[in-house]
């Protein structure tokens, strides 16, 4: 994807694709004379009018009742030196291969842009000084999935040169990173994917204590203000035109149970006055906790739908004690407590099936309880959990361990320490030794399914439906660009612009059945 598109604008509306030629993308252009001239126009028409301002995120909907990204959370502290017991490494800062931070908002030193990291076993020079792109030295660049962008991709890319992708953040804000050409490109990743080579799957669960603190709001005092009007379900909400297409189901649950809903999204109940501003949401201000935790639901719809992808909004609720009514990773009970701590949307047949289960929850204390005892460190009983928090190298907030920035960024350092070497070994003795093979990301370790609607089948919706309008086809219009950088780099070329070119090679030879 070219652009981050959190705020769900669509770019590429002068082209729209009847649904069921979207689903099968292959045989768009039956007509090759007039399909041709069709995807040309699109092709030309879209990318071209593209101003630098549309290329740019606005920032002043981000993080509403939901923080993108678990970095805004974290806490950083510069650390010393640290020398791994493995690492014997006493080279010069001159004699060090060096890894750039192409994103240079992300680098995780300061001050100044150029630091010497001693990891686990080796050591690295590491700068985002974009000057050293075509250094002999430099061995590896590391990307920020949310600032890749196709068309200002490090171009030529060198033979010598391996690249890395840390993307924590939502699918939706870089779906290139989804496809097969746009992963590919990249040689390590560290993503929410437990696939990845180095899994932040865990990252918005700072700790197992925080599973384990005791309900905010008592079970009495939630049933006495259920009596008193409070709905038994809270939704809380202001970002609203998302790929999950969450409002739409909302939309069709609140027929069938009473749902309080705050925010911009499906508003029917105004926030108190201390809390309308939305940045009290995006952190843990004891106002706004004690504020939401008086629900007995509390309505977890992630804005993307991929396995692993789960944030604050899972997390938050089993921390005060409330039950998620979860729908967002696909394989989350992997990582929950226990078998029965939260309730997965997809297990319901309807919105109307899911609606009068939450009603019997809600009269039956003993039933709902259950679902709160995982409070009970003794019920606990996912292995995988345990293991995960108990494993991974970095922490959050935990002065202890390195932050997943550094954490990656030394993972990175010593990969490429090994590989080099191994480079060195077969040079020096190529009869006795094999050439090293060069490690690829796979789907596995990113790739997001074309998003759905949130209720109901796609066929069924209206042409000028907007979430059809712009998700679909921005998934889509992402291989585009994904094949379009895969074509740039296969042809060595040095200049991104001709992302639009190569683009446009790829459309016509489609057209022509031969892509």
């Amino acid at each position: 994807m070219i652009v981050n598109m959190e705020v769900g604008e669509p770019l590429f509306l002068l082209f729209v694709l009847p649904v069921p030629q979207m689903a099968g993308r292959r045989r768009l252009l039956p007509c090759v004379g007039l399909g041709l001239l069709a995807v040309l126009c699109w092709v030309w028409v879209s990318f071209a009018s593209l101003s630098g301002d549309q290329l740019r995120l606005d920032v002043s909907d981000r993080g509403a009742f939901q923080p993108q990204s678990a970095l805004s959370d974290m806490e950083f502290a510069s650390v010393a030196s640290y020398r791994g017991p493995g690492n014997s490494d006493r080279r010069s800062k001159r004699e060090l291969p060096i890894l750039l931070w192409w994103s240079g908002g992300l680098f995780p030193h300061f001050p100044g842009d150029t630091e010497r990291i001693d990891c686990a076993t080796s050591s690295c020079l590491v700068t985002s000084n974009r000057k050293v792109q075509l250094y002999k030295r430099t061995a590896s660049i590391i990307f920020y999935g949310t600032d890749f962008r196709a068309y200002e991709a490090p171009l030529p890319r060198l033979r010598h040169q391996t690249w890395a992708l840390f993307h924590e953040e939502s699918p939706m804000n870089n779906y290139v990173l989804s496809h097969g050409p746009g992963i590919r490109l990249f040689n390590y990743t560290a993503t929410f994917r437990r696939e990845s080579d180095y899994p932040l799957t865990l990252q918005w669960l700072p700790s197992l204590e925080y599973l384990l603190e005791p309900v905010a709001v008592s079970l009495e005092e939630k049933n006495r203000l259920r009596r008193e009007g409070l709905a038994p379900v809270l939704y809380m909400q202001s970002h609203c035109d998302v790929p999950s297409d969450r409002d739409r189901y909302v939309r069709e649950l609140m027929k069938y149970i009473e749902v309080d809903s705050y925010g911009k999204c499906l508003n029917n109940r105004p926030l108190p006055e201390h809390l309308e501003d939305t940045a009290t949401a995006t952190g843990e201000e004891p106002g706004f906790m004690n504020f939401v935790a008086r629900y007995k639901f509390h309505l977890a719809l992630e804005n993307g739908v991929c396995p692993d992808y789960m944030t604050e909004k899972l997390w938050r609720p089993l921390h005060q004690g409330c039950v998620p009514v979860y729908r967002g990773s696909p394989v989350v009970a992997d990582w929950m407590p226990n078998d029965h701590s939260v309730v997965i949307i997809d297990s319901f047949p309807s919105p109307k099936a899911l609606a009068d289960f939450l009603k019997r929850l809600d009269e039956n204390d003993d039933e709902y309880v259950r679902y709160l005892e995982f409070k009970d460190p003794r019920r606990i009983t996912n292995t995988r959990l345990l293991e995960g928090l108990d494993s991974r190298e970095w922490g959050v907030n935990d002065m202890s361990k390195p932050n997943y920035l550094n954490g990656f960024e030394c993972y990175v350092c010593d990969q490429e320490n090994a590989r080099l070497a191994a480079e060195r070994a077969y040079r020096k003795a190529p009869q006795k030794t094999q050439p090293p093979q060069r490690k690829m990301a796979s789907n596995s370790h990113m790739g997001c399914p074309l998003p759905s609607p949130g209720y109901g089948d796609i066929k069924d919706l209206p042409a000028d439906d907007g979430w059809l309008q712009i998700w679909p086809q921005d998934y889509w219009q992402s291989l585009d660009q994904a094949e379009g950088l895969e074509s740039l780099i296969r042809h060595n070329e040095s200049d991104p612009s001709l992302l639009w070119k190569h683009i446009q090679n790829i459309a016509v030879s489609r057209a022509r059945g031969k892509h």
